[in-house]
């Protein structure tokens, strides 16, 4: 036997289904019975693809499978349930928390052939996606209808709908439109226990039940394997501008955040750079940062023609401190966007391992924050590179350490749970887009008190008894 349940979670352990386990002969023969040996990799090499994700670890599973209807989800999960088989749906593995990873083997259920865009209904702004579908693919239909789906996580263009979901995916214009949970009419799921139930309504209106939307979504597949879901539309704005601000030191840099935030014109993104990610600039973009520069905010407000005027004037003397070097608008946005999101991939060239961590504090708390993280980077001795989404107190921090470095590395544990301290102490959260997965789960007792922890156990014990589905997830 290759695991066991995970104790902390108290799971009943019924005769011959108390235990997860590989793929038995037995077993395998049946899922061939399911789906197409095209659909149904076994074959190591094959299955290595679906060993890892964006946090680089690996953990290979014994299966994968690729369903292409909510009714195959199901015959898997059932026959699954019935061998004691551990199931971990994926997406595109572009997820950074470990939250894909086959941990205890068994089947990695890829939703990747899912991609039917079920119904595109620009008059009533939905449309109704099947999991393995892109960000992308969604704003591409949208956009000749003048709408968009507001969620755009640096990986949009190549994250599924499916992984967006399980995790509440934000990115850059969260500030002003929110995270994925706020777009989500409805969803049609497959339970732990084999189930197809759906939820919520086609209408932006509806209080009937409890609101299990939202319960899935950022579940990170531990509850249900969604097969289908209903996303609201927003109009595209009529016109956008940006801007950029530079300026001396951290400290004046999050005063003018605060006094942006407090402004009744919100950015439509609010992005804060610090002075490691403006080094990381220089060397890919030379003439793009200013000297003497140490932290630097890239703003973008949107809105009706005759309004962008008024919202970029009030978000330029928002800048304005001692510590302001430049803020001016840019019509070159393309750029700005292009360089922040070659932060994260230039990290990984400078250092053989970050940590990426997406806390996030309240806005008012940013000064503070973003001082206490200085203080405790210099008494670690370990390399930090902040970046991230300012406008809601969401913050990047990598870590950037080696990994052989057994020294180091203790250094960089002992900063990182101070890190999460501080993060509490501040009313903040552990993590505002990436999810818990398996690289925080260590950490979830931090913020949510026991009686609510044991509540959420119990939930997971009601949508998936077996605990077949992505089992040591989220919980220590």
């Amino acid at each position: 036997m290759r695991l066991t349940l995970i104790p902390s979670l108290g799971f009943a352990r019924p005769p011959k289904r108390g235990q997860l386990r590989v793929l038995q002969p037995d077993c395998i023969a049946r899922l061939g019975e399911l789906l197409p040996s095209n659909r149904f990799y076994t074959d190591p090499v094959d299955c290595y693809a679906y060993a890892y994700d964006n946090s680089r670890k690996l953990f290979p599973p014994d299966a994968v499978i690729f369903p292409v209807t909510a009714q195959e989800v199901q015959a898997v999960v059932k026959l699954c349930n019935q061998f004691g088989v551990p199931v971990t749906p994926r997406g595109r593995g572009t997820g950074t928390s470990g939250g894909s990873l086959p941990e205890h083997g068994g089947v990695a259920l890829s939703l990747e052939r899912m991609l039917r865009i079920v119904v595109f209904d620009p008059a009533n702004r939905v449309i109704v996606s099947e999991p393995g579908v892109l960000n992308q693919s969604v704003q591409d239909t949208a956009k000749p209808a003048g709408f968009f789906w507001p969620p755009d996580p640096s990986s949009a263009a190549y994250s599924s709908i499916g992984g967006n979901l399980a995790t509440c995916a934000g990115g850059p214009h969260a500030v002003k439109y929110g995270t994925t949970r706020d777009h989500v009419l409805g969803l049609r799921a497959v339970t732990g226990a084999g189930d197809m139930i759906r939820t919520g309504c086609y209408t932006t209106k509806g209080v009937v039940g409890y609101d299990l939307t939202r319960l899935l979504v950022g579940s990170e597949g531990t509850l249900a394997v969604i097969t289908e879901a209903t996303l609201k539309l927003t109009p595209l704005p009529e016109a956008w501008s940006g801007l950029t601000a530079y300026f001396r030191d951290i400290k004046s840099c999050s005063a003018a955040i605060v006094q942006i935030m407090a402004l009744p014109q919100t950015p439509s993104a609010l992005e804060f750079l610090d002075t490691g990610s403006l080094n990381l600039i220089r060397s890919r973009f030379p003439d793009m940062v200013p000297n003497g520069a140490g932290a630097m905010l890239m703003i973008e407000v949107d809105g009706l023609e005759r309004s962008i005027s008024e919202s970029r004037g009030a978000v330029l003397r928002a800048c304005h401190n001692g510590g302001l070097i430049q803020a001016e608008a840019t019509a070159d946005t393309a750029s700005l966007w292009l360089a922040r999101k070659t932060l994260s991939p230039l990290l990984r060239g400078i250092a053989p391992k970050k940590i990426n961590e997406d806390v996030v504090v309240p806005v008012s708390a940013l000064p503070e924050f973003l001082d206490g993280l200085t203080q405790l980077s210099r008494k670690y001795r370990i390399a930090n590179v902040n970046f991230g989404h300012a406008g809601n107190g969401n913050i990047h921090v990598n870590l950037l350490v080696n990994p052989d470095c057994a020294d180091e590395m203790t250094r960089a544990e002992q900063c990182l749970n101070e890190i999460f301290d501080l993060v509490i102490s501040l009313k903040g959260t552990l993590s505002g887009e990436h999810g818990l997965g398996s690289e925080k789960r260590a950490y979830i007792e931090k913020e949510v008190d026991p009686p609510t922890l044991a509540l959420m156990k119990d939930i997971k014990r009601v949508f998936d008894p077996n605990n077949i589905l992505n089992p040591g997830k989220l919980f220590p």
